[in-house]
């Protein structure tokens, strides 16, 4: 990837990653997959997407609790999407209960 292409689109690939031991049977295998397409964010840039996965995932969680197999596709999507600084600010701001968006169900 050049200086000049964005960060993001390097997200946006599937990866599968096979290691192979020299001198034995073992195989790993890595299987990394990002978020799918999602028609209402059709754009490359995915700030948007990022966002509302992040606040769908708290209130999904408010609502049904963090086992309810659903809200993790919704920490998925945010993990692959969004820039690690920007979740972490964003859960300090929940912390501190200066969050931007309403995350009651």
């Amino acid at each position: 990837m050049s200086d000049s292409e964005p960060a993001d689109l390097s997200r946006s690939v599937c990866v599968i990653f096979v290691a192979l031991t020299l001198g034995s049977q073992n195989i790993s295998k890595y299987v990394l997959q990002t978020a799918g397409f999602d028609a209402r964010f059709p754009n490359t840039n995915q700030t948007r997407h990022c966002f509302q996965n992040y606040t769908d995932y708290f209130k999904c969680v408010a609502a049904k609790g963090e086992d309810f197999a659903p809200c993790k596709q919704f920490k998925r999507a945010y993990n692959s999407l969004c820039p690690n600084e920007w979740i972490a600010k964003w859960d300090e701001q929940r912390e501190n209960g200066t969050f931007p968006a309403s995350l009651e169900p």
